[in-house]
Parts: C-alpha cells; sequence; structure tokens
C-alpha cells in the first residue's frame, strides 16, 4: 500500500488514498516511530468529484478525531499533487462537515469552521482552563511562558480528567501583543506536537473574546508561524504544508 509522508509545521502525517478502512492496531503502527513509518496521525484521502475530496484522520494512538487544522492543509496540498484539484476553491468533505480550501504558492489557506468558547472556565492540574470546540475539543490556558510550561505533565492529566469523557487537547498560551500568540500544545492520543491548526484557532478564539488580539493573529508554535483569522465565529488557517517522501507499506 502506497502513502505519503507529508508535514504542515513540523505536524506529521501518513497519507493514504482511500477508500479505506483502517483499525486502530494499524494506525498505531504506522504512527510508530520506531517499528512503523512514523506519524502525529494517519489521514485518508478520497476523491469524490471534481474538486472535491474526503478526509477521515486518526491520531497516533489509532484513535478517530473529528478535525485536525493542520492536517486539512497536507490534504489540500495531496489532492492538488494529485491533480484532483487546481488549486482554486474546492471542497473537503470531513467528519463535521465540508471544509474549503485554497492554495497559492507555499501557502495553504482552509476553513477550519466554526470555534465555540465555552462561557465558564475549569481549575485543574493547576491550570485555569477554558474549553473551546473547533469540531475537535480543546481546553486553553494562558501561562505566563510557553516555552518553560509544563506540557507533558499537565497536558497529559488534563487530557484525561474525566471532565473530557472523550479527551481534549491542551493548549498552553502566552499573548505577546495584538497579533501575536506564543503557544505549545498537548495533542489528544499523541502527545505533545511541533503544531496545532485547531489549537491554535482555539487559542486565539479565547484571546479574542478576552480583548487581547484582533480578528487575525499570527500564532508561534514550536514548528512555525501559523496564520488565523476569524471571519465572525469562523477560523481560518494559512500556512505551509509539504510532501516529505514517499513509500510503500508491507501488505
Amino acid at each position: 500500500m502506497e502513502f505519503v509522508k507529508m508535514e504542515g509545521l513540523g505536524n506529521d502525517f501518513v497519507v493514504l488514498e482511500g477508500p479505506l478502512t483502517l483499525g486502530r492496531d494499524e494506525v498505531a503502527l504506522i504512527c510508530d516511530r520506531r517499528r512503523g513509518v512514523g506519524a502525529d496521525g494517519v489521514l485518508v484521502v478520497e476523491r469524490l468529484g471534481p474538486q472535491r475530496v474526503g478526509m477521515v484522520y486518526w491520531n497516533a494512538d489509532g484513535g478517530a478525531a473529528e478535525m485536525c487544522g493542520n492536517g486539512l492543509r497536507c490534504v489540500a496540498r495531496f489532492a492538488l499533487d494529485r491533480g484532483w484539484s487546481d488549486g482554486g476553491p474546492f471542497s473537503v468533505e470531513t467528519p463535521v462537515g465540508p471544509r474549503q480550501a485554497m492554495i497559492e504558492g507555499e501557502d495553504v489557506t482552509v476553513e477550519l469552521g466554526p470555534v465555540e468558547v465555552a462561557g465558564t472556565p475549569v481549575s485543574l492540574a493547576g491550570l485555569e482552563l477554558v474549553p473551546v470546540a473547533v469540531g475537535n475539543p480543546h481546553a486553553v490556558a494562558f501561562v505566563p511562558d510557553p516555552a518553560v510550561a509544563s506540557v507533558a505533565a499537565q497536558g497529559g492529566v488534563v487530557e484525561n480528567d474525566e471532565l473530557f469523557p472523550g479527551g481534549t487537547n491542551v493548549e498552553f498560551a502566552t499573548v505577546r501583543d495584538p497579533e501575536n500568540i506564543e503557544l505549545r500544545v498537548w495533542e489528544r492520543g499523541v502527545g505533545e506536537t511541533l503544531a496545532c491548526g485547531s489549537g491554535a484557532a482555539a487559542a486565539v478564539a479565547v484571546a479574542r473574546r478576552r480583548g487581547e488580539v484582533g480578528d487575525r493573529v499570527t500564532v508561534h508554535l514550536p514548528g512555525g508561524p501559523l496564520l488565523v483569522e476569524l471571519r465572525g465565529d469562523t477560523a481560518w488557517l494559512t500556512g505551509p504544508a509539504k510532501t516529505v517522501y514517499r513509500g510503500a507499506l508491507p501488505d
């Protein structure tokens, strides 16, 4: 089975052409960085028609995820490389509904979808967390400096707490000025990753509600900068996505 290894700001994926059904153990083995290809997740992309593709995503532990912002950008690049899209506006069907995508040069812009910020923060693992839904679950904490935050220790506790029955992604954010946020993310079913598109959108949405940023913010992640635009309550992401290498999985 042929695959493409792709990455968006260091958030890396094994991309397979569908239709295809994978088991949890199979996904986990593919993502194993010692015994498999190694990745933060697996994407299956299927051509559905002119300017229209389908996307299904699994986290590295084999659990299915509703949405992945960097994965969505990699899917858009994959579709262009396959000749399924001309790079102009086209539709990606996801488990949470259709999303628009477009490509200009190295930049891929995608419609991440609605961002819903909860009204009441929760205290957990020494953090004040704001739950956010971006098609998938997030909990955003503002910290003095993400570089020295206890991402693994606190993120792992929050991810698996009973307050989040399906698990959650956890953001450690600092607003530097109205146009810039620094961010590290603990991803549900993966651990800390170099970038998280939906996590970036969640952090910007909470910071905007707090009156600390505007509608257009550059989020600085360990893997690089990602532009987040909030058009009303809908988030759009712009950043690079590229192929790393191609290969084949054993039968």
